[in-house]
């Protein structure tokens, strides 16, 4: 099982995937899911225009909230999101619900919810998963452990990029500031905050290429299975 944590767009996401992908494991995105349930409540009514989620209301809902992932149309691609079997890849990575998803993700209903279908997902291990609290929570007993950071600038730039590439109208400073937003929403939630494992390896990757940050990776994968 490999655990792979870090901060909002620094990079976990395609670490995670690029390895799966080159040691046939299963991938596994633990941020679609509170993305996908972030857009549910969105959809349904269960976030104000302030941003205040209905914590009760959507608490309830969890059980009608069904997500799974369809795999990838070709090799090293994006899997895809399925929410109540509706594909919402595309629709989970706009701002509108970057800007909902960590106020949902701090709600404790919901984060023992998705943290039963991860632990279930990853039983049998064979998986890469990211997230925030994959390391400490979710699989406090992986036996590779990932902690990723950059400098808030470094990943809203590539957070904008990304954005861009999809035809999303978003500015770089209205990234910037999500970003820093959810680091802080994200360190000091009451259930799962985000933090390094004690026992997992911190990659800082702001000026790293993917060929360099894959080779890394391996390594430590590696070593891993070899111990």
């Amino acid at each position: 099982t490999v655990a792979i944590d870090g901060y909002s767009s620094s990079g976990k996401s395609t670490m995670a995937r690029r390895l799966a992908g080159a040691t046939g494991y299963r991938y596994i995105d633990s941020g679609a899911m509170y993305r996908a349930v972030t857009l549910y409540a969105l959809d349904h009514g269960m976030i104000s225009a302030t941003g205040e989620v209905d914590a009760e209301a959507l608490a309830a809902a969890l059980p009608s909230i069904r997500i799974d992932f369809a795999p990838a149309t070709e090799a090293g691609g994006q899997q895809h999101t399925l929410l109540n079997g509706t594909d919402v890849e595309t629709e989970i990575r706009r701002l509108r619900v970057s800007n909902a998803v960590s106020p949902v993700a701090a709600i404790p209903a919901v984060r023992r919810a998705l943290t039963e279908i991860q632990q279930a997902m990853g039983r049998e291990g064979g998986i890469v998963m990211d997230g925030r609290d994959i390391g400490t929570t979710v699989f406090p007993h992986a036996e590779l452990k990932i902690f990723v950071n950059a400098s808030a600038e470094t990943r809203a730039r590539r957070r904008f990029k990304e954005m861009m590439e999809t035809g999303a109208q978003v500015s770089y400073e209205d990234v910037l500031a999500n970003v820093v937003r959810r680091d802080h929403i994200d360190e000091t939630r009451a259930e799962s905050p985000l933090r390094k494992a004690d026992d997992a390896l911190e990659l800082d990757n702001s000026t790293m290429t993917l060929a360099e940050q894959d080779a890394w990776l391996m390594e430590q994968f590696e070593k891993r299975v070899q111990a």
